[in-house]
């Protein structure tokens, strides 16, 4: 099962692996090996990662961090003392088959120390010593390097993940769409080096008086030139989740490096292969040593990372995308160093659909919002409040597109929705559906998980009407692939029950009233609003939440100001 092991190390090549097996790294280097890929249920064949890859240095070469090994036995890495932690494929068929992915490098707080100091030790000639024009064209190179070897990336991405092919491709296009914006931002006056010359408020000390010596009436004339330069905050700690584990990494490292700062960057224990892809590029393209620092680490070893970001002098900055809890606890951990801080975290969207709304368009996007990546998306459309008098015309329609949606392992063709990320994850959302169940609520369709037919961490498409409104999956993020719906009967009721929440990241609604979008647009407390839309993210746009959500915005212009400062020069001529 797993005869062959594909391991990254640190600059070796794959000419001399097996002269170098037994090479302890040094402790900044990172590491991983990839085993057999993918069995599913329509196939009982064992694939390789590395043998799915047409350029499988893309774990590692010559030019990055790391180098690629191969090795003909797994247990010739048994016998060092090199802390690793596993790579699953999510979308095995079972929990015995032959799911491990790859092995990497387990990071600890001293090996992100030792990422800050590089960090910091180039920020100075990344800073000051980089023209924009520079960092724009890194930036672009990178772009069109991942673009190159999308298939590649998209292969990694969807092994590690679970999310099918198409999807995989959707999001490097969204992803690097995010590098070209901010290449271009890189050079904009709104970026770094960059900003404004204000009106002088104050005056000449000097009296101005006419040719004949008298006093004159007019004002005297202003004295100096202000300005508000804009400047890289400094050394910044990155923190991803494994839901999107390319586009989430280029919405943060796009806009810090065109501002001149330089990343240390932890990526989720779930989907770390895809990061190190991005790395290994981001070599490729030029972006020097220290410049964007990568930190891989398991679950036991996030805490102690994190930790380290947030309480180490040199970080200037934490930018997070995860869970609320945890994103309050990097509040906390980075209070005594007050840094600055974008955190992107939970939400809970309501989905309203008024009684004047276009039904076949709400279907339509409800399908796009809801069952993208299985449901787990940050923005997922999860409280479904729909007017009382279109609610079964609504559902039927909506059922007969969500029994189309076909359920299976990534890599296979016309696969439309693969796994949760987890068993965990599964085992928990079936919970909250059965709770929603006895709470009052009618499951018209799925509510099952599909762990015999598919694999541990698949569970059907499920939608449940009636739903209690104090229920789990209602009053908190279901992550997964179920809709819960309720109805209402009055404008103010719907937005009442939109607002109902401690989060505040995305929701949508549907209509075809005018003055109805504009005014509910302004009522509902999120920092995103989808109108007759279900997906509407996009690298020019502000992207993040209020209330529990989060602070900050990532994306378009507001994105890159989120990495810097603004220095006040006042000069007296």
């Amino acid at each position: 099962m797993m005869d062959k092991i594909f391991m990254v190390g640190r600059k070796r090549s794959a000419a001399t692996a097996l002269a170098c097996c037994f090479a302890r790294p040094s402790s900044s280097g990172c590491y991983c090996y990839a085993a057999a890929a993918f069995s599913s249920a329509s196939s009982s064949s064992i694939m390789q990662l590395a043998s799915m890859l047409r350029d499988p240095t893309l774990l590692g070469d010559d030019d990055d961090d790391v180098g690629a090994i191969v090795a003909t036995q797994q247990q010739e890495f048994l016998h060092d003392d090199i802390a690793r932690f596993n790579v699953f494929d999510p979308g095995a068929t079972s929990s015995t088959s032959s799911i491990l992915l790859a092995k990497v490098r387990s990071m600890n707080q001293s090996d992100t120390q030792h990422a800050i100091s590089k960090a910091h030790a180039a920020l100075p000639h990344w800073k000051l010593d980089t023209s924009a024009y520079y960092r724009s064209q890194l930036l672009s190179k990178w772009s069109t390097l991942i673009n190159k070897h999308s298939e590649d990336i998209s292969k990694i991405m969807t092994m590690e993940s679970g999310k099918p092919l198409h999807e995989s491709r959707s999001e490097i296009v969204y992803g690097t769409n995010y590098l070209d914006f901010y290449a271009g931002e890189a050079i904009r006056s709104n970026s770094a080096g960059g900003g404004v010359l204000y009106p002088s408020p104050f005056v000449a000390t000097t009296t101005n008086s006419k040719e004949d010596g008298s006093a004159s009436s007019s004002s005297p004339p202003p004295r100096g030139r202000c300005m508000a330069i804009n400047e890289a905050v400094g050394v910044c700690g990155l923190i991803t989740p494994w839901n999107f584990p390319l586009a989430m990494l280029t919405r943060k490292i796009g806009p810090a490096l065109a501002a001149g700062c330089t990343v240390v960057l932890k990526p989720s224990d779930k989907t770390p292969l895809t990061a190190v892809a991005l790395h290994t590029l981001a070599r490729r393209a030029g972006v020097p040593a220290g410049v964007f620092e990568l930190i891989t680490a398991d679950a036991g070893m996030a805490k102690e990372v994190g930790y380290e970001m947030c309480v180490n002098p040199l970080v200037k900055k934490i930018s997070f995308t995860g869970s609320t809890s945890v994103g309050k606890l990097l509040m906390k951990n980075s209070a005594d160093t007050v840094k600055r801080l974008s955190l992107e975290l939970g939400g809970n969207a309501p989905f309203i659909v008024f009684e004047d709304a276009d039904l076949d368009q709400a279907v339509t996007a409800a399908i796009a919002s809801k069952f993208r990546n299985a449901g787990q998306t940050c923005v997922c459309a999860d409280r479904f409040i729909i007017h009382s008098s279109v609610e079964s015309e609504f559902v039927t329609k909506f059922m007969d597109k969500v029994k189309q949606i076909v359920v299976g392992h990534g890599m296979k063709d016309g696969v439309t929705m693969g796994p949760l990320i987890s068993s965990v994850a599964a085992g928990t959302l079936k919970q909250k559906v059965d709770t929603a169940i006895a709470e009052g609520a009618t499951c018209i369709l799925g509510g099952y998980s599909l762990t015999e037919s598919h694999g541990p961490n698949f569970f059907a498409p499920t939608i449940l009407t009636n739903v209690n409104t104090q229920s789990s999956i209602w009053t908190t993020e279901n992550f997964g692939p179920v809709v819960a719906i309720t109805t209402y009967d009055t404008e103010e009721e719907a937005v009442s029950l939109a607002n109902d929440t401690p989060t505040g990241l995305a929701s949508y609604f549907f209509t075809t009233n005018l003055s109805r979008i504009f005014r509910v647009s302004s009522l509902l407390e999120n920092g995103i609003v989808g109108v007759n839309e279900g997906v509407i993210s996009a690298a020019a746009a502000p992207f993040g939440g209020v209330k529990e959500s989060g602070l900050g915005r990532e994306g378009g212009p507001w994105g890159i100001h989120e990495y810097l400062e603004t220095k006040y020069v006042f000069v007296n001529t």
